[in-house]
């Protein structure tokens, strides 16, 4: 059999017109796991993505073609992947489909290699990470916006605990989710890991994996001479990404934990 012929059994159905008139905002693929090798200041770290991606299918068209998500990530899934490639990604994705307007998600996690306070014994921390980038064909302006979420853990303890005690103050382990609205002309500017270590710093403590007694002393004393509620936790990390040039805006989530309740405390702040 030719490849003449093959061709001529086996029809592009996707590729019809349809004449219902109604245009599809997004479709494509999501809760596609697959490998990913990010580029974080200037570093290669493999890890593995929940990916959803998407485009928007015009109004003529019956369909998308799916298989083209895939090989779009079969292509760069060997190359390390920073914040501008991750753009270019989203771009290349929509010449692939064929598309005007696209969006390209992927939630994953990195590793941060941490020195102890004291013993300075070094250890990985994770910090789990959300990349969103929405594309559109106009040449001028191709990025339409690119989101970074990124979730921090942190100690934080009580102001009023310690106040009223005689001795000792309830502590807990709290997470900062900030998303991040980042303009991709600046995005040199913008240095992640940089970013993580300046929010650790509004917690009462930060995090690490592997901690000597030594240590253990440091984070427990420096969290009791540091003392926050959730309100001081958003108000001091959005002081902190007020002064980052890159930051557009943000939206942050601080979540305590409670050791002494069966509920946890919960703040927000958004950029105005």
């Amino acid at each position: 059999m030719t490849v003449s012929t093959t061709r001529e059994i086996m029809p592009d159905v996707q590729s019809r017109g349809d004449t219902r008139q109604i245009t599809i905002q997004k479709v494509g693929v999501r809760r596609v796991r697959y490998p990913f090798n990010i580029q974080i200041d200037g570093q290669a770290q493999p890890t593995v993505a929940d990916w959803e991606m998407t485009v928007a299918l015009p109004a003529e068209e019956k369909g998308t073609h799916m298989s083209r998500f895939i090989a779009l990530l079969e292509e760069h899934r060997n190359q390390p992947v920073d914040l501008a490639g991750y753009c270019q990604m989203a771009t290349q994705m929509l010449d692939l489909l064929d598309a005007r307007q696209g969006e390209l998600r992927a939630e994953f996690p990195i590793f941060i290699d941490k020195e102890a306070p004291v013993s300075k014994v070094s250890s990985l921390l994770d910090y789990q990470l959300s990349w969103v980038v929405r594309a559109n064909a106009d040449l001028s302006q191709p990025i339409e916006a690119l989101q970074v979420q990124v979730t921090i853990p942190v100690t934080s303890l009580c102001p009023c605990s310690k106040e009223i005690s005689e001795y000792g103050a309830h502590n807990q382990r709290s997470h900062v989710v900030v998303d991040l609205h980042l303009d991709p002309a600046t995005l040199e500017q913008f240095n992640l890991a940089a970013v993580i270590a300046g929010i650790e710093e509004q917690g009462s403590s930060q995090l690490w994996g592997l901690l000597k007694r030594t240590d253990e002393k440091y984070v427990t004393e420096h969290a009791y001479d540091n003392p926050k509620f959730v309100e001081d936790l958003v108000r001091d990390v959005a002081v902190y990404l007020n002064s980052v040039d890159a930051v557009q805006g943000y939206r942050i989530e601080a979540e305590n934990f409670e050791s002494i309740h069966n509920h946890s405390a919960y703040a927000v702040v958004e950029s105005q």
